[in-house]
């Protein structure tokens, strides 16, 4: 049924035609100003946010401390930790998972074993990160590691990222590989990350606003990585506010492993198909990690490897020999104290890049007997 409008324009009972200024709209329209303090308010809640937060959850790491293996991704706390390291701790080690001790308790790591030497038991803190190849580790300190800034750092390179065009990112086919969120984004292109654009944009938005990479942790800590929705799907009968402990957990907990050397694991030799420092990209990312350190006032040491050559076959082990040699003429050509340990007994790796136990005794000692490290420490 039809009926005319005062104008004379037809209408259909019961049918609301909006006006199409919007005039009997819900939707609240901002001035320019009201949007500047709108962004404001937001932006200062980003901020204060993760900062209180800080003062209510507890976190008193103690000797042999490291980032949680289950919180490896969680890029916030990593950020957190390094605060606290950089306040109390004379040399911080950064690294990847040869760092941070792959198949290794946390009291038989480099840093505990550097500790034993120094006679302090924190005198060097783990920040190695379980997976962290150079072009994730870049990203970590320029956009999480702030806080290492004015202190001394031990730096380690592992060589095992550039065996093979793959450990390289420089295959086209997409594969998964360890921290994409940390890797550039648009530039340079890395063309076996496949993120979509509206990814890869909400990732770069999460590095400016803390707030978002606190929510991470928050579902990381205590949701098991789940967002609150699905969270309470899977616990429908729990109280979400319960499961908030305010404990972030102990970094005893790891993957167990046994302390065996390499070729009782099944692992071969191999012929690695290294890729050249020229066209590396981890290399490269390698480079930036120490001119982002080195820009911040840092002081900082390299050590390289060791390598686990007792695996090489074939013209690997000539290659590799040139690839250490071009790496070193380049810290020496930037002024970089550095030390490149010699090959540890064939018994004390547990693969290609990782020593056991007593493998991490041994590089401690070769450290504290290295000049240029003694003069790094200031001995």
């Amino acid at each position: 049924m039809r009926k005319s409008s005062p104008t004379g324009t037809p209408q259909v009972l019961g049918q609301v035609h909006e006006d199409p200024l919007g005039q009997i709209s819900n939707a609240i329209r901002l001035s320019l100003r009201e949007t500047v303090v709108g962004i404001g308010i937001l932006a200062g809640l980003s901020w204060l946010v993760p900062t209180a937060w800080e003062h209510v959850e507890r976190f008193e790491p103690g000797p042999d401390y490291r980032i949680p293996y289950n919180l490896g991704t969680d890029y916030w706390f990593y950020g957190r930790y390094c605060r606290v390291a950089a306040s109390r701790s004379k040399v911080l080690v950064v690294g990847d998972s040869v760092i941070w001790g792959q198949y290794v308790r946390k009291d038989q790591t480099l840093s505990h074993h550097l500790n034993v030497q120094a006679g302090r038991v924190d005198h060097f803190a783990n920040l190695g990160l379980d997976g962290s190849h150079p072009l994730a580790l870049a990203g970590l300190l320029e956009h999480y590691a702030g806080a290492i800034t004015g202190c001394d750092v031990l730096l380690h390179c592992n060589p095992l990222w550039m065996t093979s065009p793959k450990h390289d990112l420089q295959t086209d086919k997409e594969f998964q590989f360890n921290h994409p969120r940390l890797v550039p984004q648009f530039r340079p292109r890395i063309p076996c990350y496949t993120a979509s654009w509206s990814e890869r944009v909400g990732i770069v938005i999460e590095r400016h606003l803390p707030l978002f990479s606190w929510a991470s942790h928050v579902q990381l800590v205590y949701f098991n990585g789940m967002s609150l929705a699905n969270w309470t799907m899977e616990h429908p009968y729990r109280n979400p506010l319960r499961a908030v402990t305010l404990e972030v957990p102990s970094s005893d907990k790891a993957p167990e492993s046994e302390q065996l050397p390499w070729f009782q694991r099944g692992i071969d030799k191999s012929d690695f198909p290294w890729v050249e420092p020229g066209t590396s990209r981890q290399w490269d990312a390698f480079q930036r990690c120490v001119s982002v350190l080195r820009r911040r006032g840092n002081r900082v040491f390299v050590v390289i490897g060791p390598f686990n050559e007792h695996m090489l076959v074939g013209k690997s082990a000539e290659t590799y020999g040139r690839i250490k040699g071009e790496m070193q003429a380049w810290l020496v050509r930037e002024g970089i104290p550095h030390f490149l340990p010699p090959i540890l007994p064939r018994p004390l790796y547990a693969d290609a890049s990782h020593p056991l136990s007593a493998g991490y005794e041994r590089l401690a000692e070769q450290l504290h007997q290295d000049e240029a490290f003694r003069k790094f420490e200031g001995r």
